[in-house]
């Protein structure tokens, strides 16, 4: 068996040659260089910390060609022997009665169906948004005449909400599907460097047609996907799902139902509320998006190199802890992209971020969010988050002119406390106009308070980040879901058969934690018929 040795911190300068990695890797494994067979990138980083010597740091897995060979290596490299994984998809033998059902097709649900029909369960997906071709179609029509579709928008439809994002893929946690996630992403037409960048991300025009070749996958392997089609009920009986009723009117025979609705499904919500599904009310973010212009973080982060070929359009992630208010972190990143219109329900504004691949438009944006307690509710009902949401959601509506324009105001001047009057560098990108006016008036007072002391201290690390004439814009109160239902061990709800999985059931946040969780639904169901 060939045996792979990881070693991570490897430098290299930005204009150095990746060939150089075999070299290095001889040295820091103390044999000569034509002993390494292979070296594979698993990761690269740029280190900016030293403005006038930008890095590059690699992980890479090496492959020698006599194991006996390496009888030592250096500890500052955290080298080790790299265990091979693979990820194994059993087929079951009969099929059941009745085929699983997963509701929602954003990341959770299409990998749970992806590995159903993989395993040969042939599962229905249900989505009560439109496929993708249509719903960019509608998409673009609220942006252009301000008609939003309650059925297909930058919430719902095909690919989740994630489908009008960065399609970012980076994230805190460390399992192992994530491998077999990226390779699937990848043989789906997901850029080959998602699998080694340390940011990794496809850009919302790849993710589309990534979306569209899974689902051609799972309808290949016998899965069945209905599009506009809605759960808008259950039949349950002693505790057990029995039947799942959608469109209002056609009911189908069940025994394993997977919840994949996505955070902002506020009707199933209440319709599993009022089934007596377990739920309780989570903590969740809101504040506003800040978008300045690219070229001005690109130099804040590369300094005199902002313009090399190798370093793209830059990223930054803030956290500030402030004595005397709550904490202040940016969220969902977007070099090079845009504001979005991100409504789903009428008469409620909302917004979120959005790069294609090449991350090229003129401004960077990013979510400024606080976060949100339990306690700030009005109530200690399990859907008091989303009342909350709603309210805000509202305001900014009404601030905006009641006509999907957002609300929006230069950071000087809310810093400074009074209304905005013109736009100055920076121009927004939200698609329906912005109203400028003052962002107090759509932002709970520990909100706004809180982001008007951070900001400054934010600046101090990114400089040009408090630039009086950026762009605030809100608001953005989707970062998270405000629910979470309850589940066991083998991601059970107290309703046997029914499964609830990804951010909408508070259990995820993003791609990839929402897909392994969806893998991890699909793993138990298909043990069920082994």
């Amino acid at each position: 068996m060939t045996k792979i040795i990881r070693i991570e911190e490897i430098i290299l300068g930005l204009d150095e040659s990746e060939t150089f990695l075999k070299k290095q890797a001889a040295v820091i494994l103390a044999v000569a260089e034509s002993e390494i067979a292979s070296v594979t990138v698993v990761k690269r980083a740029v280190d900016s910390r030293h403005k006038k010597k930008i890095l590059f740091n690699y992980s890479v897995d090496v492959e020698v060609k006599n194991p006996d060979l390496i009888k030592e290596w250096s500890i500052a490299h955290r080298t080790r022997w790299q265990e091979p994984y693979n990820y194994e998809i059993k087929r079951v033998d009969k099929q059941p009665i009745n085929r699983p059902i997963v509701v929602g097709s954003g990341p959770s649900g299409l990998f749970c169906a992806l590995l159903l029909a993989k395993a040969g369960l042939k599962p229905l997906i249900i989505e009560r948004g439109r496929d993708i071709d249509t719903r960019v179609s509608d998409v673009a029509n609220f942006f252009k005449t301000g008609e939003l579709n309650p059925a297909s928008n930058v919430q719902f439809g095909e690919g989740g909400a994630g489908t009008f994002s960065d399609g970012k893929l980076y994230t805190l946690i460390n399992d192992p599907r994530s491998k077999y996630l990226f390779q699937e992403l990848v043989a789906a037409g997901a850029p080959q460097e998602i699998i080694w960048s340390a940011t990794p991300h496809i850009g919302t025009d790849k993710l589309r047609q990534v979306v569209k070749n899974i689902r051609e996958e799972i309808i290949t392997l016998g899965g069945e996907v209905r599009f506009a089609t809605c759960l808008t009920n259950l039949e349950i009986t002693n505790s057990q799902i029995k039947k799942a009723i959608i469109n209002n009117s056609e009911e189908i025979i069940i025994t394993d139902l997977v919840l994949a609705i996505g955070h902002s499904a506020r009707d199933t919500y209440q319709m599993l509320y009022d089934q007596k599904l377990t739920m309780t009310a989570k903590p969740f973010a809101m504040g506003v998006r800040i978008e300045h212009l690219a070229e001005t973080i690109n130099k804040a982060q590369y300094g005199d190199f902002y313009h090399h070929p190798k370093l793209g359009t830059a990223k930054y992630k803030l956290v500030e802890h402030i004595e005397g208010a709550r904490s202040v972190y940016t969220f969902c990143m977007c070099p090079g992209g845009y504001v979005m219109a991100a409504a789903s329900e009428a008469g409620h504004l909302v917004v979120n971020g959005m790069s294609e691949y090449a991350q090229d438009g003129l401004n960077s944006n990013s979510a400024l969010l606080v976060p949100i307690n339990i306690s700030d509710f009005e109530s200690n009902h399990p859907l008091a988050g989303v009342e909350f949401q709603r309210y805000w959601e509202k305001k900014a509506y009404e601030l905006g002119g009641g006509n999907y324009q957002a609300p929006a105001q230069l950071v000087g001047d809310f810093l400074a406390g009074r209304d905005s009057q013109e736009l100055k560098s920076v121009k927004p990108s939200y698609p329906l106009s912005v109203k400028l006016t003052s962002l107090d008036k759509c932002l709970p007072d520990y909100v706004s308070s809180s982001l008007k002391k951070a900001l400054p201290i934010m600046a101090r690390k990114i400089v040009g980040f408090a630039n009086p004439e950026a762009i605030l814009t809100g608001v953005e109160t989707r970062s998270s879901s405000p629910v979470r239902i309850g589940r066991n061990e083998q991601l059970e709800s107290n309703i046997a058969g029914l499964y609830p999985i990804g951010e909408g059931a508070g259990y995820a946040g993003g791609i990839v934690s929402s897909a392994i969780d969806g893998m991890r639904a699909a793993e138990i169901i298909i043990a069920k018929y082994l």
